[in-house]
C-alpha cells in the first residue's frame, strides 16, 4: 500500500531513530511500537488530525526515509523532524566524567525526542506509578490492545493506535482492575483524559505544560519528567523519585548508591542536560547494575 505522505530527510547532524525512540517504547509487547529484524521502525500515534501509522527506515545516521498512512499522516510528516529531536542540542552537552565520556562517544545520533503529544506520554507514565515496569507495560499493552483503534496502512499485525481521550474516560472499572491498575491510577488517567485537549495545546510551551501537570491530582515531579523527556524534548527532565535512579547513577559515577536526598544536588553540574545523563546510563547497562532489589509488584485484585 503506497504511503499517504512520505519524507526523505538528510539532517546536517546524526540522528539514530531507533535509539532516540527507544524510550518511547513501553515494553516488548507495546502495540504502538514495533522494530523489525532489519531495523525498520514502526509506530502508531493519535494526532489531532486522526490516527497514523508511520515507518522509519535508515541506512545512515544522516539519511532517513519516513512513510505515513492514515488521517494523521500529513501532520505526522510535518512534525517528524521535531519528533526525532531536530531542536535538541546534544552538542552543548559536556559529559565531565570518564564513564559518561566513553558511553557518549558510543551513542552518536542519540537525541531527546519531542513528540508534542502530552496525553499520549502521560497515560503510560501514570500507569508506571509505584509499580514495577513489567506490570505497567502489561497494563498498557492490555488496555491499548482492547480499547485502541486499528493501525492504518500496512502496519505489522497486532499493532494498534492508542485509545482516544474519550475512550480512556469510559473504560469501565472492571477493565482497569483486570489490567492490574488500581483505583488511584485509573482515576488519574480518567482525569487527564478530560483535560487532554488542554494538555496537548500546551506542548508548544513547556513551562505551561509543566504548570498544568503539576496542578493535576496524582501527577507529581516523577510523572511530569516522564512526559517532559518524551513529549516536550526536555533534556533536563530529571525523574526525581525514580526507584532505581540513585543506585544506577551512584554506582556508575560515584562507586556507591546515592541516597534519595543526594540525587538532585549530585546532578546539578549537568544542568540543563540532567535527563541526558540518565538516558546515557540507561543505554549503557554495564556501567552499573541498575537493580539491587525489585520495585513492588502490583497486588492482585480480589
Amino acid at each position: 500500500m503506497p504511503p499517504d505522505h512520505s519524507l526523505h530527510w538528510q539532517p546536517r547532524f546524526p540522528v539514530d531513530a531507533k535509539l532516540t525512540f527507544k524510550g518511547l517504547r513501553r515494553g516488548r509487547h507495546d502495540p504502538t511500537h514495533r522494530q523489525e529484524t532489519d531495523g525498520t521502525l514502526w509506530r502508531t500515534a493519535l494526532t489531532s488530525s486522526g490516527p497514523v501509522t508511520y515507518r522509519i527506515r535508515q541506512q545512515r545516521l544522516d539519511d532517513l526515509d519516513v512513510d505515513a498512512w492514515g488521517p494523521g499522516a500529513g501532520e505526522l510528516i510535518r512534525s517528524i523532524r521535531t519528533e526525532l529531536g531536530e531542536h535538541d542540542r546534544p552538542e552543548d552537552f559536556r559529559p565531565a566524567h570518564p564513564v559518561l565520556e566513553r558511553a557518549w562517544s558510543r551513542l552518536p545520533g542519540l537525541r531527546v525526542p519531542r513528540t508534542g503529544r502530552l496525553f499520549e506520554a502521560l497515560v503510560p507514565a501514570i500507569l508506571e506509578q509505584r509499580v514495577v515496569g513489567l506490570d505497567a507495560q502489561a497494563a498498557w499493552a492490555r488496555l491499548v490492545g482492547a480499547h485502541g483503534g486499528p493501525a492504518p496502512g500496512p502496519a505489522p499485525e497486532t499493532m494498534r493506535v492508542m485509545p482516544s481521550p474519550e475512550t480512556w474516560a469510559k473504560i469501565p472499572i472492571w477493565e482497569w482492575r483486570r489490567a492490574g491498575v488500581d483505583l488511584h491510577r485509573s482515576k488519574t488517567v480518567i482525569f487527564a483524559a478530560w483535560h487532554a485537549a488542554k494538555l496537548d495545546r500546551a506542548a508548544t510551551d513547556p513551562a505551561r505544560a509543566y504548570e498544568l501537570m503539576s496542578a493535576m491530582s496524582g501527577v507529581g515531579v516523577w510523572t511530569a519528567a516522564q512526559v517532559g523527556h518524551r513529549a516536550l524534548g526536555d533534556a533536563d527532565a530529571l525523574p526525581i523519585g525514580d526507584f532505581h535512579l540513585g543506585r544506577m547513577t551512584g554506582m556508575a559515577l560515584l562507586g556507591r548508591p546515592l541516597a534519595e536526598q543526594e540525587i538532585e544536588a549530585f546532578y546539578l553540574p549537568w544542568r540543563p542536560h540532567r535527563y541526558r545523563v540518565v538516558q546515557i546510563l540507561e543505554l549503557t547497562p554495564r556501567s552499573a547494575p541498575r537493580r539491587s532489589h525489585r520495585a513492588p509488584r502490583a497486588e492482585p485484585f480480589r
